[in-house]
């Protein structure tokens, strides 16, 4: 039923090393990550008890299922949609839609081929999940419950990125439409879901599905079936549904108009059929004819100008820019909420949060806006390999500087609308008094670094790798990884603030493991003196 494509990435997949290297550090890392709370906890308190161990199974099972969700979620939404538009790239989607294929077999395989990883990465770190219940604390109904909504939405996130790959022409578009599809169904969902509070409004809120798995009560009187199921079904049926719809639009929208041999028109001047009338020779020109237009002066560095001056993106990046305007309008209006109630006024320490409330918020757009940036410099040097140009880029007179250089500052010019927002939210929260002017100079600072360093991160592995999927997935996971990374060692350094003894452990086994893995991806296939 899914075809050779699904047959033939079945059968490769475990001849690769790299599947086997990526399992053995995923399981590794949520290793570490247990082995590091069991250090940070028995340093506050000896897990001597059974109560202090099912407290520590507990604590232990809330960090990693929401981590695995978030990791694999997002693993599956930008693995499927690079890939269709790596097939539109090398323009190999093309041939396989001139064969005996069906699209129910191009569609479905790809998908199923592409969420191979996620879920076997999935099945990696079961069995670790399952000796949390032997501290106590945990019920293995929880541990299979969470995989449940984990898989579904595995399988819808893949959906979605496959179809957004088929619809659109571009990588870039296909991963950022896709990227904030996920991140708007997530959001409006949670909304509907604690508007309403019913177990029925759950149909598109992950979050607060597992926030009942997590629940050891809710769990054991029932209460979280409900929520589970109705969003396991309605997950299940959407993403039959985008399936079908892909396998319906796949021979619609392939090959996109970009692609298609048009006819060539006449286009000539007035003055020149002013000129033919009077000379009696405007048959032959007419025969003769075709479409031309005046060269358009190039800027002293034509690459620049490429990226400044051109759609070298497509057009459909102004679809890009609105729909994060409006996650940054949703964003702004909760953060505009909590200064409006005070919340966001209040300090973390005072009222035992561990955070600020205005953190979460700034913190998912500046995420969001780092991962389109990081996706856009990518592409942009992936595009141009795919397309075989960058060869011919490579034996003009063009300096590597004025290439390099040309493609930080025309991604930056793309991506002006991406970069901005969050910087005037940040602004935004320095004037409403949420940080104060210190804080917000030195939050400006920082995310402009960020950005710089997102930009010259996928550049550097848009030339350091050959497949421009594998460039853009390692470039994307690393800059995803080091988020949550630094987010979750935050978290722990955060939650022992004050001891410093108790912080640094957990500091140094994150830095050195994300150290060792920064290498890995940047350095180890090409090494440099300078990394």
């Amino acid at each position: 039923m899914l075809g050779p494509i699904f047959v033939r990435e079945a059968s490769v997949l475990p001849r690769r090393s790299r599947t086997y290297v990526a399992r053995g550090v995923y399981l590794l890392a949520f290793l570490i990550l247990l082995c590091t709370g069991y250090l940070v906890l028995d340093g506050a308190r000896t897990l001597a008890s059974a109560g202090d161990a099912a407290r520590f199974g507990r604590w232990m099972f809330t960090l990693l299922v929401p981590l695995q969700w978030l990791i694999l979620t997002a693993m599956s939404a930008v693995g499927s949609a690079s890939s269709v538009a790596q097939e539109k790239d090398r323009r190999t989607l093309i041939l396989l839609l001139l064969t005996r294929l069906t699209g129910s077999q191009i569609v479905a395989g790809k998908l199923a081929s592409t969420l191979l990883t996620p879920f076997s990465l999935l099945l990696c770190v079961l069995p670790l999940l399952m000796t949390l219940p032997w501290l106590g604390g945990v019920w293995p109904t929880q541990v299979w419950m969470a995989a449940a909504v984990t898989g579904a939405s595995i399988l819808l996130s893949g959906a979605i990125g496959t179809v957004v790959g088929l619809w659109r022409e571009k990588s870039f578009q296909a991963i950022a439409l896709t990227v904030l599809i996920l991140t708007m169904h997530v959001a409006i969902g949670e909304s509907v879901a604690r508007a309403s509070g019913s177990s029925l409004a759950c149909f598109a809120a992950p979050i607060s599905t597992l926030t009942q798995i997590l629940s050891p009560l809710a769990t054991l009187d029932g209460r979280a079936v409900p929520f589970v199921a109705t969003y396991i079904v309605a997950t299940l049926t959407t993403a039959i549904a985008l399936t079908g719809f892909g396998i319906y639009k796949v021979r619609i929208w392939n090959p996109s108009r970009e692609v298609r041999l048009r006819p060539q028109a006449i286009e000539t001047s007035e003055e020149a059929l002013h000129a033919s009338e009077e000379a009696g020779t405007l048959g032959e020109i007419e025969r003769n004819s075709w479409r031309a237009r005046a060269p358009k002066p190039v800027w002293d560095n034509p690459i620049l100008w490429r990226e400044i001056c051109t759609w070298a993106y497509g057009r459909k990046v102004i679809l890009i820019r609105i729909a994060f305007a409006f996650v940054f309008a949703l964003i702004a209006a909760v953060v505009y909420s909590q200064v409006q109630s005070g919340v966001a006024l209040e300090r973390a320490g005072q009222i035992g949060r561990a955070l600020p409330a205005s953190t979460i918020p700034l913190t998912a757009l500046g995420v969001i806006s780092l991962v389109l940036v990081n996706a856009l410099a990518v592409n942009s040097i992936t595009g141009e390999r795919d397309g075989l140009a960058l060869d011919l880029l490579l034996v003009t007179d063009l300096s590597a500087k004025e290439f390099v250089f040309g493609k930080i500052l025309g991604v930056m010019y793309v991506a002006k609308e991406l970069i901005l927002l969050p910087l005037a939210l940040i602004v935004m929260l320095g004037l409403w008094q949420v940080v104060t002017i210190e804080n917000m100079v030195y939050l400006l600072i920082g995310s402009v670094l960020l950005y710089i360093f997102v930009i010259t991160l996928g550049i550097h592995l848009g030339l350091h790798y050959l497949r421009g999927q594998t460039a853009t997935l390692t470039s994307l996971g690393t800059v995803f990884f080091l988020c949550v990374g630094i987010a979750v060692c935050m978290t722990i350094m955060v939650s022992f603030r004050g001891a410093f003894q108790l912080q640094l452990p957990p500091f140094l086994i994150m830095t050195l493991g994300g150290g060792a893995a920064l290498f890995a991806a940047l350095g180890l296939r090409n090494p440099s003196s300078a990394l």
